[in-house]
């Protein structure tokens, strides 16, 4: 029996235009009802998690900022900050890239400087509590990590450059095509899907994950039902045990509806 359900964001239960499925409040609803425990796991912000799902908010559980901030009910549940000297180090190297703009992300906002008009588009869409600063060095906040949004492609670009400077301290991860997180390196999406797996006495085989990107690997990892989106790229597949048809094509809902809640396909 599922117990807890958790599903990245972007690429995975969001369609291509960045909405939730057609149907998934009643889909929620349902499982609530049955006492499956729903879980938004994303390298987004919990404030923009928290409006993406409106009302539906409180009814389930939040594992943001790639699994270094867990919050329900708008109450923090657990959380890995990185200290201040780590971030401005981070920064430094950040600066040094061209074409490259970061993020720090602290709990209350995400904080940034650039206005490149491609940059504030983005950050729009993943930031909905965000504060534009004149210094970095300025803010007074629990800082969770650092995103650079790179406008020649994270994989290529931003990640060999910052890996290689931090992959012994760091977790350095490419969390989409545009971008690369820093944080902490005993945390991510996994972690912090073990922390609630032993929280609400839930198990391996009790648990179901969606994911399509390479910042999901370790939470795939920690469900016996680990589904890889089809839109999933190539060598990320081998992560999961099972393949979900494409965001655009409802992968997550009809996954659910098929195996936990047994309505025809």
């Amino acid at each position: 029996m599922i117990k807890l359900i958790a599903t990245d964001m972007d690429g995975t239960l969001l369609n291509s235009k960045g909405e939730l499925p057609e149907g998934f409040f009643d889909t929620l609803d349902e499982l609530i009802d049955r006492g499956v425990i729903f879980v938004a796991a994303s390298g987004r912000q919990y404030y923009t998690l928290a409006d993406n799902f409106g009302k539906a908010k409180d009814k389930m559980l939040f594992v943001a900022e790639n699994g270094s901030f867990v919050v329900h009910n708008g109450k923090e549940l657990f959380s890995k900050i990185l200290p201040k000297e780590t971030i401005m180090e981070i920064l430094k190297e950040v600066n040094k890239i061209p074409n490259c703009f970061p993020v720090v992300c602290g709990k209350k906002y995400g904080y940034y400087k650039d206005t490149n008009p491609r940059f504030l588009k983005e950050l729009q869409k993943y930031y909905y509590n965000r504060k534009q600063v004149d210094n970095f060095e300025d803010i007074e906040d629990d800082f969770l990590k650092v995103a650079i949004f790179d406008l020649e492609g994270s994989s290529e670009n931003s990640y060999k450059k910052i890996d290689k400077r931090w992959k012994e301290e760091l977790q350095v991860t490419v969390s989409g095509q545009d971008w690369v997180d820093i944080f902490r390196k005993d945390i991510d999406k996994g972690v912090a899907i073990n922390y609630l797996q032993q929280k609400f006495n839930i198990t391996h085989e009790e648990t179901m994950v969606f994911g399509d990107y390479f910042n999901d690997i370790q939470m795939l990892q920690n469900a016996y039902h680990s589904y890889v989106m089809v839109n999933a790229p190539e060598e990320l597949k081998k992560y999961g045990r099972f393949m979900a048809k494409s965001n655009d094509d409802n992968g997550v809902i009809e996954v659910i509806e098929r195996e936990v809640l047994k309505k025809d396909a």
